[in-house]
């Protein structure tokens, strides 16, 4: 059957407490599975602010309306409020996820941290976010993590060796078009990475005629011709938990109706039947984000 695996990337102390229990009971609903990757430090996306000094910036928060998505208050936490500890306070919702018999990993320990600064940090910076990170997974969930997905595909040398000397499964750390084994500067790193293979929602709208109305549609269209190894769709718990929910239930349906079998990452690389071949991970523009990503190479 082929394959179309969800990632959900968990960013702020609101998408957990509001969007993930959304998204379960959504899921649950339509039988679904997917991998929630959850933020397990404090929220400080108030100082994200900065980034309007980027070019595009600007165009892609009036595109996404990110206010009626994020909250006032979500927009101040780190500045003018001080940043909720989001594993502190929301342990139970992330453990209630893994309960329901959702796959749990790790995305950060502060979002804004690394997004922003991870892709000119040396060994030690990424070590010491990293273990912040599985110090805390494993606080709240008795065990190791076993997966990483890279806020905002935000990576470097150093966090993809420690992806291997984690024993980690597999990272879905980059965009790209199919499982493989990573390199960089041709140094093998012996941890699969499952790249995000389609267009997020937030990239999209509101962008070349594609609009809250048609997306569905649109990304249909990506879809309606499987790949031989499938596909991996990244989602948000602020905005497919939240306002864009109904897009979302559709997404689903979809999918469903042309024959997808909507997994995990663990139960989408479990299904992969020959060895992977290796890419090296570069950093490159993707259409509808600002700055540069991790992608296949």
């Amino acid at each position: 059957m082929k394959q179309l695996a969800l990632k959900i990337d968990v960013d702020t102390y609101r998408g957990t407490r509001e969007g993930v229990p959304r998204l379960m009971e959504t899921l649950q609903r339509h039988n679904a599975q997917a991998s929630f990757f959850f933020s397990l430090g404090p929220d400080h996306t108030g100082r994200a602010i900065w980034r309007v000094f980027r070019p595009g910036f600007l165009g892609k928060v009036s595109r996404t309306s990110v206010v009626e998505h994020y909250g006032i208050k979500t927009l101040l936490y780190g500045t003018l409020l001080p940043g909720p500890d989001i594993g502190r306070n929301c342990a139970d919702i992330m453990r209630a996820v893994r309960d329901a018999g959702f796959e749990v990993g790790i995305h950060c320990y502060d979002h804004i941290r690394w997004q922003d600064h991870v892709a000119g940090k040396d060994a030690e910076w990424t070590r010491l976010e990293m273990e912040r990170a599985v110090d805390r997974f494993t606080e709240i969930f008795g065990e190791a993590p076993k997966a990483h997905a890279a806020a905002g595909w935000q990576t470097n040398r150093h966090a993809l060796r420690l992806t291997q000397q984690l024993g980690l499964d597999y990272s879905s750390d980059t965009r790209g078009t199919h499982p493989f084994i990573p390199t960089w500067n041709a140094e093998i790193v012996a941890c699969p990475q499952l790249p995000t293979t389609l267009p997020t929602l937030d990239e999209i709208i509101n962008r070349n005629g594609v609009t809250l109305e048609n997306v569905v549609q649109h990304v249909l269209q990506l879809t309606a011709h499987p790949t031989a190894t499938g596909h991996v769709f990244t989602l948000h718990a602020e905005l497919e938990g939240g306002k864009w929910m109904p897009v979302f239930e559709q997404l689903l349906a979809g999918w469903k109706e042309q024959g997808y079998e909507l997994v995990s990452l663990r139960q989408y690389l479990e299904n992969l039947k020959s060895s992977l071949p290796r890419h090296e991970v570069v950093m490159s523009e993707v259409d509808g984000r600002v700055g540069t990503l991790a992608v296949q190479g």
